[in-house]
């Protein structure tokens, strides 16, 4: 359980007094520390293997809960974000940001948008819908939750206009009664349950190109070693650039190399974080993980012309986010006999029955989705530039740099999964 602590809490009320400047300072450490914490947590029930995540899409799926919920319930939501959506203030704010987050370019394209799917005849607070409506994209729609195939089909279309017919981002939470039956599990894509009469859904898209696309003619096949020390022969990609670099030591002793990557116009930049020593082991990195490393990092590397070898690689993880958000200390929304979600509805018993995350990425030389091609095997003309090489198990971090939100995070342990 991660509990805002007492020192952070008169920090954000400080701050609220202070200023855009402080308040913007404070969000992105209260926005990569959710972020951390939430991708630790994720990877350790996804047993290190591959793993994506958007923090981003996630925590406006809290702010929504949030706008309903009520006493512990509450408190608990507010503590894991580290800030109150009931305070207008922190609302304007956070308009201001998404907005930034979600502004398209002829070059970039992204969006970040939720709905809540509501059982037709269910009444809603008046509150709660005007606090919905106008926030991040949001909608209200009603559905008909006794005919499954039809509402999932609803919420699908939802999802596929929304994600631009890629799916790349996907949350689902849907909230039932109390004293409803239990229904089997099902699928992530079928997306509702027979006595679910709320879902709310999130979804994040992000696509563009680099700064400086890698040249597809360079890519080879060249060994990548696993974390239990199998060589793989992976699709590498290759370029010399001007980048931003910076080597780094945890507590542990641990030595790592960090290589930013932008993206055209400078607005998100990937973040490649590779161990320095090859024998170490992304088990022994991510404990270290926190925000104020992230903010060091950024804040801390040197421009450098280096040769830069990624592996291309495409990511999906599907999670339960019962399981994830219980370790962060969200609990009580969860349970039967506990959940206080009256800010939604006079009609009592709602809980959240069923949490899912889903989240893809694809890294390509071009840095967007690219369609498959023959690629000429070449031999590469070095040069004396230092050497990034990520022939080994990395982490990796989407960022926006004036907002500090963390689209997406994950680690690659093995490309060709």
């Amino acid at each position: 359980m991660l509990p805002l602590t007492l020192a952070k809490l008169f920090l954000y009320l400080w701050v609220l007094h202070k200023g855009c400047c402080d308040l913007q300072d404070t969000f992105k450490e209260l926005s990569t520390e959710f972020a951390v914490n939430f991708y630790k947590k994720a990877a350790e029930s996804e047993n290190e293997t591959n793993l994506v995540v958007s923090p981003v899409s996630v925590s406006v799926l809290l702010e929504l809960l949030q706008f309903g919920a009520q006493g512990n319930t509450f408190i608990q939501l507010e503590n894991v974000l580290g800030y109150n959506m009931h305070d207008w203030r922190v609302r304007d704010f956070l308009c201001k940001i998404y907005e930034d987050v979600t502004t398209s370019t002829p070059t970039t394209a992204v969006q970040l948008a939720s709905s809540l799917f509501v059982q037709a005849g269910i009444p809603l607070s008046p509150d709660f819908t005007e606090q919905i409506s106008g926030w991040v994209n949001s909608s209200l729609q009603q559905a008909n939750f006794s005919e499954p195939n039809r509402t999932a089909a609803q919420i699908n279309q939802w999802l596929h206009v929304k994600s631009r017919g890629n799916d790349l981002k996907l949350n689902h939470a849907a909230l039932r009664h109390k004293t409803g039956p239990e229904t089997i599990a099902a699928i992530l894509e079928q997306l509702v349950y027979l006595d679910t009469n709320i879902a709310v859904v999130s979804v994040m898209y992000f696509k563009s190109t680099w700064q400086k696309p890698f040249t597809f003619a360079n890519t080879q096949n060249l060994p990548f070693t696993t974390a239990d020390a199998s060589v793989l022969k992976v699709p590498m990609m290759y370029q010399t650039a001007e980048v931003n670099y910076g080597q780094f030591k945890f507590a542990s002793e641990e030595h790592i190399a960090v290589l930013e990557l932008p993206y055209l116009g400078n607005a998100v930049s990937m973040f490649v974080v590779l161990p320095s020593n090859r024998k170490t082991p992304l088990s022994l990195i991510e404990p270290y993980l926190t925000a104020s490393a992230i903010l060091l990092w950024t804040n801390n590397m040197r421009r450098m012309k280096m040769d830069i070898f990624l592996p291309r690689f495409k990511l999906q993880n599907k999670l339960n986010l019962k399981i994830v958000l219980p370790a962060l200390g969200i609990t009580d929304p969860f349970d039967p006999l506990k959940a206080d979600f009256r800010g939604i509805s006079d009609q009592e018993n709602l809980y959240v029955s069923e949490a899912i995350h889903k989240a893809k990425i694809e890294v390509t030389e071009d840095g967007t989705r690219a369609s498959a091609a023959a690629v000429a095997m070449v031999l590469l003309k070095r040069s004396r530039a230092p050497v990034f090489k990520a022939d080994r198990p990395f982490l990796f971090l989407l960022r926006q740099a004036d907002t500090g939100v963390t689209l997406f995070m994950g680690r690659v342990v093995n490309p060709l999964e």
